[in-house]
């Protein structure tokens, strides 16, 4: 069976949630603080909000560029370095083939600005179209290549499942040097060279590195080798930690965990934001959301600067996005920021109007979690189709849905084959999605034409006709799969804030004492208050004043995307899960609870 390699993770975040309608239950979460950190001068309740996240030693929070794990434990990092540098120094073509999302963006801008400073001349990119060629490099994509005289092919946040274009490109006689951090099957292509954490036989302990930060690897790995064939000495050679801020865009957008290698490359290249020293292109993207670069957080990266970039892969052509990050004229970054921002205005809408279809859809044909009667049957594992959804946004609305549900869902959309739907799914902790499939292919062998992915994310192609025994079997087999107490969301927080802690000062000082992301979540709270009073905002967020029980504290919260359902009749006292910000409005700065969560105290 041949692989859909464009299941590829590509998550979305966004400011705005879906209100929730699963079953679910609080989990204040706390762990023991070490001597270590109780005997330093952190911030007591910072100590317990490192604690909760693994933090025992204080060297774990170390981000100096000195703790950088080191690159030559990377599988095949020698001989593509070699491979590279000739390239260089022998001034042949080089073409950097990337991916349509934000890793794959930074991934390709970090190599074209690298290899340029390193002296490469004859450098460019291609990237793929997710409508018309799809994911990776694929045998169309090297014919391309070939047109513009390739002579080597550097793949970015790819590469690892192209059997088919690497074969393509050595028929061609292109050489091949794969960067990847996704997950390889059994059998890989055969390219000159392979650099990827997560290749069987490779060393390297950060199994979690972005594409970007891969590629950035390889690019040090690169700089020694022409530094050891005397193009430059260790006081003329190029800086690479310019090129951080983009490692840290694409390591947060694209949601890996961020173990301690990641968050050092994270701080790092924030850092550069936060002092006026990132590229052109990241600080249009804030400026036209209205951000000071001054202030960016990795929160900016997934809520802000990511859905912009992913909105030009969704919807046209990612090439505007790498040109954003590659342009060094702030009136052109601020233009292709523009354009950017108006895609990304498009592709809300889109969303909007097919997750309105979605919903409306669900409660129609399936049974849903019902949060007040949990003894009602409900549907497992959650698929849905219709005809005018666009194929790009499909995956937004699966994990949207998810959110809202708790279920592992597929949404799909028309292919450009005739006859064929393209679906993109997301997962819930507990159901490998791609295994699933599998599963499915094998007991089902005419229901899936293709299909790929990884634990959380996957993609696949069926007929149109197959659509509603999909639907059927997929709730099936994830019925067999998972129990009640996988499909309960457990919303795990840091218990509440102590009274003298909900201030201005406290909360920023959160916001910036990360950086925060997937696997070292930004810290989330849970505290029971009565509501004082409530109006809807933006015609769809619920705007409220909400009084501490226990210390008449009023404090202004806003839930996105809730409306007052969600408040329990009379005055009965809520039990809400939020976070802390700073709310700024003409110049006044404000404590604001953000909420996540509402429900009835016990």
């Amino acid at each position: 069976m041949s692989i859909l390699t464009e299941a590829a993770a590509e998550t979305d975040t966004d400011t705005e949630a879906v209100m929730s309608a699963c079953i679910s239950k609080i989990q204040p979460c706390k762990r023991p603080v070490s001597e270590e950190l109780a005997s330093s001068e952190l911030n007591p309740l910072l100590q317990q909000l490192y604690a909760n996240r693994g933090v025992t030693r204080l060297d774990q929070l170390d981000y100096s560029l000195s703790q950088l794990a080191d690159y030559h434990e990377l599988k095949d990092i020698q001989p593509a370095a070699d491979i590279i540098a000739e390239h260089i120094i022998e001034n042949r073509k080089i073409i950097i083939v990337g991916d349509f999302d934000v890793d794959g963006a930074t991934s390709s801008a970090l190599m074209i600005r690298a290899l340029q400073a390193f002296g490469a001349t004859r450098v460019s990119y291609l990237v793929p179209n997710r409508f018309k060629t799809g994911y990776g490099l694929g045998p169309e994509i090297v014919a391309l290549a070939d047109e513009q005289s390739a002579e080597l092919i550097i793949t970015v946040d790819n590469g690892i499942a192209s059997i088919e274009g690497v074969a393509e490109a050595n028929q061609r006689h292109i050489k091949v040097v794969v960067t990847d951090h996704h997950l390889p099957a059994e059998t890989t292509p055969a390219a000159a060279a392979i650099v990827n954490p997560n290749q069987h036989g490779c060393l390297f302990p950060c199994k979690n590195t972005a594409g970007v930060g891969v590629a950035f690897y390889v690019m040090l790995a690169v700089r020694a080798r022409l530094r050891e064939s005397g193009r430059f000495s260790a006081a003329t050679q190029p800086n690479m930690a310019v090129l951080l801020d983009l490692v840290a865009l694409g390591t947060v957008a694209d949601v890996v965990p961020l173990d301690r290698n990641n968050r050092l490359l994270v701080a790092l290249g924030l850092q550069r934001i936060q002092q006026n020293r990132g590229c052109a292109g990241i600080n249009a993207l804030l400026s036209i959301a209205g951000k000071n670069s001054a202030r960016c957080s990795s929160q900016d990266f997934g809520f802000v600067i990511g859905p912009r970039l992913n909105a030009a892969g969704r919807l046209e052509d990612m090439s505007i996005g790498i040109e954003c990050l590659l342009s060094d004229d702030d009136a052109q970054a601020l233009s292709l920021a523009q354009q950017l921002d108006d895609i990304n205005h498009q592709r809300r809408q889109i969303e909007a109007d097919m997750l309105s279809q979605a919903l409306h859809k669900l409660e129609t044909d399936c049974a849903l979690p019902d949060p007040a009667n949990q003894s009602t049957p409900i549907d497992a594992g959650l698929a849905l189709y219709h005809p005018d959804w666009h194929q790009g946004v499909v995956g937004l609305i699966a994990s949207r849905v998810k959110e809202k549900y708790h279920r592992p869902v597929f949404a799909f959309a028309n292919a450009e084959q005739v006859g064929v739907l393209k679906g993109s799914g997301r997962s819930i902790p507990g159901l490998h999605i791609r295994d699933t499939l599998d599963l499915l292919a094998k007991s089902s062998p005419d229901l899936i034409l293709k299909f790929g992915g990884h634990a959380m994310a996957a993609g696949l192609s069926i007929r149109t006709e197959k659509f509603e025994l999909f639907r059927q079997l997929f709730n099936h087999q994830v019925s067999l799969l998972l129990d009640e107490k996988d499909l309960t969301m457990v919303r795990q927080t840091d218990g509440s804030v102590p009274p003298d802690f909900m201030t201005i000062d406290f909360s920023l000082l959160i916001k910036y004492a990360g950086p925060w992301g997937q696997a070292f979540p930004e810290p989330l709270f849970d505290d029971v208050f009565s509501v004082d009073n409530w109006s809807i905002v933006g015609k769809k967020h619920l705007k409220m004043r909400l009084k501490q029980i226990d210390h008449q504290r009023v404090y202004n919260a806003i839930a996105f995307n809730m409306d007052e359902s969600v408040l329990p009749a009379g005055d009965i006292p809520v039990r809400v899960v939020y976070r802390l910000d700073v709310n700024e409005f003409r110049g006044n700065r404000s404590l604001q609870l953000i909420v996540n969560h509402i429900e009835a105290a016990a």
